[in-house]
């Protein structure tokens, strides 16, 4: 009976060491990637809050990620840059600036945990910047596939 059991554990040991092969961290070519994430459009026809997508430029070196850079463009491809959220070149909500800025300087702040941690699942998101953020993984994640060693 001892031996039928070890034959089981051995069998099953041997059946999830198999099934788990392929399930560890990805292994990435050397290089620089760019990704895209889908263009977010509020479903608030009155806002254009959170409107456009975002890219990341992520450098591959040694197989791990050395750096990131992302930013968000409008849905017409404008940067959103220190500008972002006036009106006609003015600061006429200046919460709405104040909100639409501190999103953006959120884009930093992802590049810069997704450097130090080295993957994507670890990165945090910033209150108020969520759909920074969702833009932020949807890029990486197309930009890390182009760098998986297949």
């Amino acid at each position: 009976m001892k031996y039928r059991t070890w034959i089981t554990l051995l069998l099953g040991a041997a059946l999830a060491a198999g099934l788990l092969t392929g399930c560890g961290a990805a292994s990435y070519r050397d290089g620089t990637y760019e990704g895209q994430s889908s263009v977010y459009e509020n479903e608030d026809e009155d806002s254009e809050e959170g409107n456009g997508y975002g890219v990341v430029d992520i450098t591959i070196s040694g197989g791990k990620i050395s750096s990131c850079t992302f930013n968000t463009y409008e849905p017409d491809g404008k940067l959103k840059d220190e500008d972002y959220g006036k009106e006609g070149g003015e600061i006429k909500n200046k919460d709405f600036y104040n909100k639409a800025q501190r999103a953006r300087s959120a884009c930093e702040n992802y590049s810069q945990q997704l450097v130090a941690k080295g993957d994507i699942g670890e990165v945090d998101a910033i209150s108020g910047a969520t759909y920074n953020y969702n833009q932020f993984v949807e890029a990486v994640d197309n930009a890390l596939a182009q760098a998986e060693q297949k």
